[in-house]
């Protein structure tokens, strides 16, 4: 049965309903469709139908048969509009091309030193450019841009009070998206990396980014947990060890001396792949280095666990190298266990590359669901 209200808006509602359904879970059939959302199956058929005929979804082949008439699979129809993310650091800017069904569909990263000047702001409207003319899109198929910027940032308001990686506070965010001749929006790197992990998932996580800073979001609840000044998570700049190492926030012994990627990076000329490519071939420098590294990631491993008692996923730069050393980790993470008899809560992310860009850009694709009409 159809919901109850406006007979126009109830069937609007279903079909965003069907389409996100089909977009959170790659493919469906109808049958799938109809028990999942709990709608008779006349409503389906006719909503599927209406959803073709407009170009948002289509057939994708059929299901093995178990018996009967296959099941057609039915997915979102891509290539009819895009989305950019973008994700600007502190020395490079990195752009992917999302389909309205996530997919990534083109990437760049452009080395590119941040600057407050105009000419900055410039080349980056330029590079853009530049990215859509090799990716082949036509203009008017862009939804937007998302942009992912290291810093606290307010949304809403469309300013970032500071950010220690770019140098700069109290920053209009509208200076960045002058150049960009379409809609913007802006969500900080961790967070944005962490949704485009989290997004759809149920369980509570934290998501720990070990990148040229150390970040990290807390997904509650379905969302992101922003924090009332929109600092949460700041886990970077959480105390490891007292009087420790000097940390770019002027403090000391915070964990982002210890635990960013630039810890390991620095031993191999600033490039983390060679680190470990080194590693892998047993490098003793290396191995004094990543044997240390292990040690302190455990520890603000241990106590993020400690104070959430959920999963947490390892992203960032360093995140991407760690599937070969889970079990070297999780040995140290044993060292500290009180509660837990095993590691499974720790993991790392999907996306080894480019994921703050994509869960920045994805604030669009998933916007392009709700106006179906």
């Amino acid at each position: 049965m159809e919901q109850k209200g406006s007979n126009a808006e109830t069937k609007r509602l279903n079909k965003i309903k069907i389409a996100k359904f089909i977009y959170h879970h790659g493919a469906a059939s109808k049958q799938e469709i109809a028990a999942s959302l709990k709608l008779s199956m006349p409503t389906v058929l006719q909503r599927v139908k209406e959803l073709i005929q407009e170009g948002v979804i289509a057939e994708a082949g059929e299901y093995e048969s178990t018996g009967g008439r296959k099941a057609k699979a039915l997915s979102i129809a891509v290539g009819n509009r895009y989305a950019v993310g973008l994700d600007i650091t502190g020395n490079h800017v990195s752009f992917v091309l999302l389909d309205v069904g996530g997919a990534v569909c083109g990437k760049k990263r452009v080395r590119c030193a941040f600057a407050d000047e105009e000419d900055y702001y410039k080349n980056l409207g330029e590079m853009l450019d530049f990215f859509l003319d090799k990716c082949q899109v036509e203009r008017e198929r862009l939804l937007g841009v998302g942009i992912s910027i290291p810093g606290i940032v307010d949304e809403e308001m469309r300013r970032m009070s500071q950010s220690h990686v770019l140098r700069v506070e109290n920053f209009d965010l509208d200076k960045i998206s002058c150049r960009i001749p379409w809609r913007t929006w802006f969500r900080n790197d961790a967070n944005s990396a962490a949704y485009a992990e989290l997004r759809g998932s149920r369980r509570d996580t934290v998501y720990l980014s070990l990148s040229d800073t150390v970040g990290g979001a807390i997904y509650m609840n379905g969302r992101i947990y922003k924090g009332t000044h929109f600092r949460s998570a700041e886990f970077g700049h959480m105390i490891l060890v007292p009087e420790g190492k000097h940390c770019y926030c002027g403090r000391s012994g915070c964990m982002d001396a210890y635990c960013a990627a630039g810890v390991l990076a620095r031993w191999a000329g600033d490039d983390l792949d060679a680190f470990f490519r080194g590693l892998e071939e047993a490098n003793p420098v290396y191995l004094t280095v990543w044997r240390e590294y292990l040690n302190y990631l455990a520890i603000a491993i241990t106590n993020l666990r400690m104070a959430f008692d959920c999963d947490v996923v390892l992203g960032g730069y360093v995140g991407g190298h760690m599937d070969r050393y889970m079990g070297a980790l999780e040995d140290k993470l044993s060292e500290y266990r009180i509660f837990d008899s095993n590691q499974n809560y720790v993991r790392t992310g999907t996306y080894k590359h480019e994921a703050a860009a994509i869960g920045a850009g994805i604030r669009f694709v998933e916007e392009y669901f709700d106006g179906i009409l």
